[in-house]
């Protein structure tokens, strides 16, 4: 195609299709009337039938297109990073975060702030620890760089509240100690393999 023919806009009106929408209305009474018949056409209560009939199976069929959310939520990728989680020792039941401040120092968004001190056992023990879930970005360095998998990200992504206080509490992230059987175990260093059970050996008694 040469300069000339580029530019001639009109070239390649055989292929339009002219549609004839008609005269415009001249006066109130005619636009009223082209209002009314554009209106109430069949493509108008066809829309409505298909709404009616989802409604209908909806309420009386149980034949529901969405998920009735909370009671029934959505599955979710095993690599979904939602609200942290601490875990526990499965021998006995004590949190596995040693105080080492690793979390704290990779925070991007310093985001996670915490207190040690040194009990009876002279063990450092972790005596405050919180995280602004407002200035959290999710991004799982915390996650990766704890030594002790005391930390991860877990499936929990509901964190509505009326309260800022309520987006850091460290007991509602600490595993039930009642639910320890169901908590979920990560690989990495720390982590149980996979035959721990195999590996378990009575102690030998010195009598």
């Amino acid at each position: 195609m040469s300069l000339e023919h580029f530019k001639n806009r009109n070239i390649g009106t055989q292929h339009y299709t002219t549609i004839d929408v008609g005269q415009a209305p001249v006066g109130a009474m005619q636009t009223f009337t082209q209002v009314a018949k554009r209106t109430v056409k069949g493509e108008l209560f066809v829309g409505l039938w298909v709404t009616l009939r989802e409604m209908i199976n909806a309420l009386f069929k149980g034949d529901m297109a969405t998920v009735k959310y909370p009671f029934e939520k959505l599955p979710i990728s095993p690599r979904y990073r939602a609200i942290h989680d601490m875990l526990r020792l499965l021998e006995s039941g004590s949190y596995r975060c040693i105080g080492c401040g690793l979390c704290e120092k990779i925070c991007i968004s310093n985001c996670i702030s915490m207190d040690t001190r040194y009990d009876e056992n002279q063990r450092k023990e972790v005596s405050e620890y919180t995280i602004n879930f407002g200035r959290c970005i999710f991004c799982g360095y915390c996650a990766e760089v704890c030594p002790e998998l005391a930390i991860v990200h877990g499936p929990r992504y509901e964190n509505a509240s009326e309260q800022r206080a309520g987006f850091s509490l460290f007991e509602d992230m600490l595993t039930p100690i009642d639910k320890l059987n169901l908590q979920q175990e990560y690989d990495g260093f720390g982590a149980i393999s996979p035959n721990a059970d195999d590996n378990i050996k009575k102690t030998p008694l010195a009598y």
